[in-house]
């Protein structure tokens, strides 16, 4: 008996929205990570439609089985299976893109997260700005989808009633813009887009080393 995949209308949604950026921002990228893949929908689709690079899919044990049954069902040869990521636990970054001995070349130039820094609790969130900071190289892009506060306001009211929804939850709640960029001095903002549902895709980059 087949299993079910697991299914976000959500996805479904925003998919081609944020692919859209992906295709400008992730241009020159060649090994691409997704934290937190949640049900691979995401990894499936950007994967097919970004051939120029290798699509990682990551997240915590228990959605491995789902991703997998998306990559089953619509695979790619630029599209990876996922591998453990727990932030604050894991380490992304020892994590050799390519079935070979690691290189200089051969490592994450993006890294792509959708909805999850208001899922992680601070100390995860925090984790996670701060080893792509360190670890993204030169000129790496990082682009992060999903709902903010921006100069410590709610761009909603559905955003600001779900936030303490999530508080209540046990969840680490919406972050601001300006809470991420203090802990990742290191990623320049270059673009906060608006997206469907009032969500922003925020597009960092790895700056310079003087």
């Amino acid at each position: 008996m087949n299993e079910e995949k697991p299914y976000s209308q959500a996805c479904e949604n925003n998919k081609q929205a944020i692919l859209t950026v992906l295709e400008k921002e992730f241009a020159s990228v060649k090994h691409a990570l997704e934290v937190g893949s949640g049900t691979g929908q995401h990894a499936v689709h950007f994967a097919a439609n970004l051939p120029h690079l290798t699509w990682h899919c990551s997240d915590v044990e228990d959605y491995h089985q789902g991703i997998n049954l998306w990559i089953d069902e619509f695979p790619s040869k630029n599209l990876r299976r996922p591998f453990a990521l727990k932030l604050a636990r894991d380490e992304w970054y020892t994590h050799t893109p390519l079935d070979s001995t690691r290189t200089d070349a051969d490592v994450f130039d993006g890294v792509f997260t959708a909805n999850t820094a208001h899922i992680m609790l601070e100390h995860e969130i925090k984790a996670l700005m701060q080893s792509i900071d360190k670890h993204l190289p030169e000129n790496g892009v990082f682009c992060q989808y999903g709902p903010f506060k921006v100069d410590g306001h709610f761009t909603s009211q559905s955003n600001e009633d779900f936030h303490y929804k999530l508080l209540a939850s046990g969840r680490g709640g919406y972050r601001d813009i300006e809470e991420l960029a203090s802990w990742a001095q290191g990623l320049r903002l270059i673009d906060t887009i608006q997206m469907p549902a009032n969500n922003l895709l925020l597009v960092w980059r790895k700056r310079k080393v003087k």
